[in-house]
């Protein structure tokens, strides 16, 4: 993971995200969740800074992180804590409504 740059969260939330591109681009590693975890987390105070309108939606995906994070400790990838999700019957499935005109 990039070496954080004090006061600089933005170039943080960059760097983070490149290096997670790199190993989505490579297609020979599958992307670790602690990495992916700890780049989610430099989100977090950025969602924050846009004030009280976005409390909730702050607090919601502090609540997610920290479940990756949490889940990091005992699966090393995203594709086996998505497999691990989908055995548990924990992943929700979302349908699209579309609108007609």
């Amino acid at each position: 993971m990039a070496n954080l740059v004090h006061g600089k969260p933005l170039r943080n939330i960059s760097e983070a995200f490149k290096e997670l591109a790199a190993t989505v681009d490579s297609r020979t590693a599958d992307v670790e969740v602690a990495p992916f975890s700890r780049a989610c987390s430099l989100l977090s105070p950025l969602i924050g800074s846009l004030g009280i309108a976005f409390k909730f939606a702050e607090m919601d995906y502090t609540d997610k992180v920290n479940d990756l994070i949490e889940a990091s400790k005992s699966i090393s990838t995203l594709e086996a804590l998505l497999e691990s999700r989908y055995r548990a019957n924990t992943v929700r499935k979302v349908e699209v409504i579309r609108e007609t005109s």
